[in-house]
């Protein structure tokens, strides 16, 4: 069994839509990121960096202790490398994979991130951050419709490296993007969409929460975090 600390975010989609393609069992944590849940001692010893998802295998492969895991890029890759699905076993198409995971771990998630902040939640609007970010989650979109010219998705098969971009693109309209200016990373995105594991991922984020409310309070504590402890 898969316990899943999670809130519906686009890095909490990831890991339903693969728990769904995958048909591990799972159960769902609840961690809700606007009442400052991810600052609990109990999740903090899973996720030391309070941010979620993060997960608790209670049956890992080596038959040991429960074992978890955080980050989302290093829970795709665990789930994947567990069950032999949605990764490739070796070689060049397993080294596509992974790039492409990371590619978006350190560019698309953070750039389209920073986007979602100064675009919808700073409390002041800064121009200048707001065009960075729009012209570089732009530009990353371009990366990505480039790299689908002729593939049906991102490495060949669908894999953890599609998992990981789609949830990103999801709210494109949000970080001012016009998806019909990239039309192999629309098609793709259609395709990811259409696809039932998807749905059900996505259902099982509006069970929890139907509608993500940002009041000043919790803007404090979303986006207020230093070293030092909250409360």
């Amino acid at each position: 069994m898969i316990d899943l600390h999670y809130w519906p975010t686009p890095n909490g989609h990831k890991i339903t839509i693969f728990l769904e393609e995958a048909g591990l069992p799972y159960r769902i944590v609840p961690v809700n990121i606007g009442a400052g849940e991810q600052f609990n001692p109990d999740f903090l010893r899973i996720a030391p960096n309070n941010r979620m998802p993060a997960i608790v295998d209670t049956e890992p492969a080596d038959g040991g202790a429960p074992l978890s895991v955080f980050e989302s890029g290093a829970i795709l890759q665990y789930l994947a490398e567990k069950t032999g699905q949605f990764i490739p076993a070796e070689g060049r198409a397993r080294t596509e994979v992974m790039q492409w995971l990371f590619w978006q771990m350190g560019g698309l998630g953070p750039m389209a991130g920073q986007n979602h902040h100064f675009v919808q939640y700073a409390p002041e609007r800064i121009p200048y951050a707001m065009d960075r970010y729009i012209a570089e989650t732009n530009r990353l979109y371009g990366v990505l419709n480039k790299r689908l010219e002729g593939r049906d998705f991102i490495s060949g098969e669908y894999s953890i490296a599609d998992m990981a971009c789609y949830p990103w693109v999801v709210p494109h309209e949000r970080q001012k993007q016009d998806i019909n200016e990239f039309p192999n990373l629309k098609r793709w995105f259609e395709a990811i969409a259409c696809r039932p594991a998807t749905a059900r991922a996505y259902e099982k984020g509006r069970e929890i929460s139907s509608a993500a409310v940002v009041t000043e309070e919790s803007r404090k504590i979303l986006f207020g975090q230093t070293s030092k402890p909250t409360g």
